[in-house]
C-alpha cells in the first residue's frame, strides 16, 4: 500500500496499478522528497510527473504545496487509477485537483506548455536509452529557467544523456536497484538542490 507521507493530504491512501507499472520504493521516496523539502523546490511549484504510474510522486508534491500538478500515464487503467487517486488527494487535503492526461510522454510533451518548476521523470525500466534521452530533448523546451527534474531508473542503466538535452546533473544517488539523477537546465545558477 502507497499513502501521500506528509503535507495536507497526508495519510492518504493511493492505489497502485497490479501491473505495467513499478511504485517508487517508499525508501526512495522519503529520501527524495525529504531533499525537496530542504530545497523549498516544492511551494507553489508547477510539476510534472511522466510515466506517473499510480501518481504518488506529483500527488505528493500537491499534498506538499505544489500550485499544479500534471501527470502523464499511458496506460488506460493505470490513467483511471490515478484519476481515483487524485480525487482522494484533493479531498483529503481540501486541494485543487491534479490534472491527468492519458497520453505516450512524447506526444504530451509535444503539445503541452510549460513551463514545469520541478519534473519526475520515472519510466519502465526497459524503456530504451533512445527513447528516455528523446523525452528529455524535448522536455526542455517546457522547463522553467530553474526547473529540478529528478530521473529514476534501476541503477543498471545507462545514465541519461542530460548535455544533449541541454541539462547539468546536481546529483545521483542510488538506492538498492534505484538511481535517481536530479539535474536542472544548463546555465541556471541556483544551487539549492
Amino acid at each position: 500500500m502507497t499513502r501521500i507521507i506528509a503535507g495536507a493530504a497526508r495519510g492518504a491512501r493511493l492505489d497502485v496499478p497490479g501491473s505495467g507499472t513499478r511504485p517508487t520504493s517508499d525508501r526512495v521516496r522519503e529520501s527524495l522528497f525529504g531533499a525537496l523539502e530542504s530545497a523549498d523546490a516544492m511551494s507553489g511549484a508547477r510539476v510534472l510527473d511522466l510515466y506517473a504510474g499510480s501518481g504518488a510522486l506529483g500527488l505528493e508534491s500537491l499534498s506538499r504545496g505544489a500550485s499544479s500538478v500534471d501527470l502523464v500515464e499511458h496506460g488506460r487503467a493505470a490513467a483511471g487509477i490515478i484519476r481515483r487517486n487524485a480525487g482522494i488527494v484533493a479531498k483529503a487535503g481540501d486541494l485543487s485537483p491534479a490534472r491527468v492526461h492519458q497520453s505516450s510522454v512524447r506526444a504530451f510533451l509535444l503539445r503541452a506548455t510549460g513551463p514545469f518548476d520541478l519534473v519526475f521523470t520515472d519510466p519502465p525500466y526497459d524503456l530504451g536509452d533512445e527513447a528516455m534521452n528523446g523525452d528529455l530533448l524535448a522536455l526542455a523546451p517546457l522547463l522553467a529557467p530553474e526547473a529540478l527534474v529528478v530521473i529514476e531508473r534501476a541503477r543498471r542503466s545507462t545514465p541519461p544523456d542530460l548535455d544533449a538535452a541541454g541539462l547539468e546533473l546536481l546529483r545521483e544517488k542510488t538506492y538498492g536497484d534505484t538511481t535517481l539523477w536530479w539535474a536542472m537546465p544548463r546555465g541556471s545558477d541556483d544551487d539549492s538542490a
